[in-house]
Formats: C-alpha cells, structure tokens, sequence
C-alpha cells in the first residue's frame, strides 16, 4: 500500500474489497428507505440494519465506535447527523430523516448515508433534500486527479450557499479504507488556512455535505452523539464513498 502525506492509496485488490463493503452498504439503506412510513418506529430501521449485516455477513462499522450505541445513525428533521433509533419514536408525515449506516467487509470499511422524506414534504423540505444530493454529487465529480481537496469544497459549498442553505461546519468527510476515518478530512466548506491538497489515484473519501436551512451550527444533545441545528431548522445529509480513479472518480456505495 502506497502512503502519500500520511494518506493510504489503495491499491485495485483493495478498492475492490472497499466497492463490496460499499455495496452492502447501499443494498441496506435500500432496504431500510423502502419501509419509511408514517407510524414507523424508528427502530424499525436499526432492526433491518442487524438483520442485513447478519445476511451479508459484515459487522457494524458504528456499533462501538467511541461508545455509539446502534448499527445506524437516525437522524429526524433538525438532527443533523448522530441520531439514536428508538422503538418509542415514530415517523410522521411531513418529517425528512437521515440514514448513515456503515459496514466492516474483510477488514474494509464501508459509509454511506442518505436523507429520505416521510409522505408528503414541504416543497422547501423537498428542495433541501434536493441541494444536498445535487451538492454530493458535485462534490464527487471535483473528486479527480488534477484537481485538489479545495476544488471538492468548493464545488459542495457554493452550490450549497447559492441557493441559500448553509454548510455544517462541524462536521466533514473522510478518507476510508482499513479505518473508518482515515486521512484526509474532506471539508465541504474551504478552509481559511493552508495549501489545498492534491488529489491522487487509488484515494478513497467519504465525501458527506450536510445541509441547513438556517444557521451552520450545531448543538449536542444530552445523549452526547446526536447533532441538531441550533437554530433547529432542519437539516439533510448525503454521503458516498468514492475512489479516485485515473479516469476520474467510481461512487464505491451504489447497489450494484
């Protein structure tokens, strides 16, 4: 495995573990976005994820990691990202909720997540859901060699700002691999300090906008892992896992 600045670049045998990894990923929030319902426990949806992991084989990438209690993270309107599922806590119609789910395939991560709304949404709910998909996959085509870490920024936050959301600070992307954050961080707002790293083959990155209506900062709950806006607008959250290809970059977590 070849390092450059710290950063792990994969080589084909291990992207190759990393796109099944992934693909097990997406199959799960398949599965889990085709229950969403009015009346749902959230639970409903950490069941599937158990379920699934035991089908394909994998562990859990989150159950554990510093202390998080569940496979998946649930995150419902103004929760940005971290949320606990709950058997006492339903979906009603009109909510939008977040999934991020990960996975462990043969010692290789997978990540992923996806914002879905409840029923009928309002149209600037739809839209917000609609920005942050169309801001990851902006971001993803930045993701090429040639290019740096700050055309991937830029691309997610002045999409983002230009139809008047703003970007979470607080939390970025990543790189993945044998870890679940590994080197770089992958921000989706430019930083104000230092030279913008350039982007190589064989990089895989998390790459995860996420969203707001109003204010970028977040509070943290007293369960110490769910996010939510300050402001408590609400927020949505997208994220592929994306390998840095030399023809440009391959989304690792689609379902086939």
């Amino acid at each position: 495995m070849k390092k450059f600045r710290g950063i792990f670049l994969k080589n084909d045998r291990e992207i190759a573990c990393l796109r099944e990894a992934n693909r097990i990923v997406a199959q799960i929030l398949d599965a889990i976005e085709a229950e969403v319902a009015p009346d749902t426990p959230t639970m409903r949806f950490e069941d599937i994820a158990q379920d699934m992991c035991r089908t394909f084989g994998v562990r859990p990438a989150f159950q554990g990691y510093r202390g998080f209690p569940f496979a998946l993270c649930c995150s419902l309107n103004e929760e940005v990202v971290h949320g606990f599922p709950s058997a006492a806590r339903f979906l009603r119609e009109g909510d939008i909720v977040s999934f991020d789910m990960g996975v462990i395939y043969e010692g290789f991560f997978g990540d992923s997540a996806r914002t879905v709304g409840v029923g009928s949404i309002t149209e600037e709910a739809a839209r917000l859901l609609r920005i942050t998909r169309e801001c990851l996959m902006r971001g993803v085509a930045a993701a090429r060699p040639g290019n740096t870490m700050n055309d991937i920024s830029v691309a997610v936050q002045s999409h983002a700002e230009a139809n008047g959301f703003s970007v979470i600070r607080r939390f970025v992307g990543h790189g993945i691999g044998r870890n679940l954050h590994e080197k770089p961080e992958v921000p989706n707002f430019v930083p104000d300090f230092g030279a913008s790293l350039p982007l190589k083959t064989g990089m895989i990155l998390a790459i995860e906008p996420m969203l707001a209506q109003g204010m970028y900062e977040v509070d943290i709950l007293a369960d110490n892992w769910t996010a939510v806006t300050r402001d408590r607008k609400l927020a949505a959250h997208f994220e592929h896992s994306v390998a840095i290809d030399s023809d440009g970059p391959v989304i690792l977590s689609l379902p086939s």
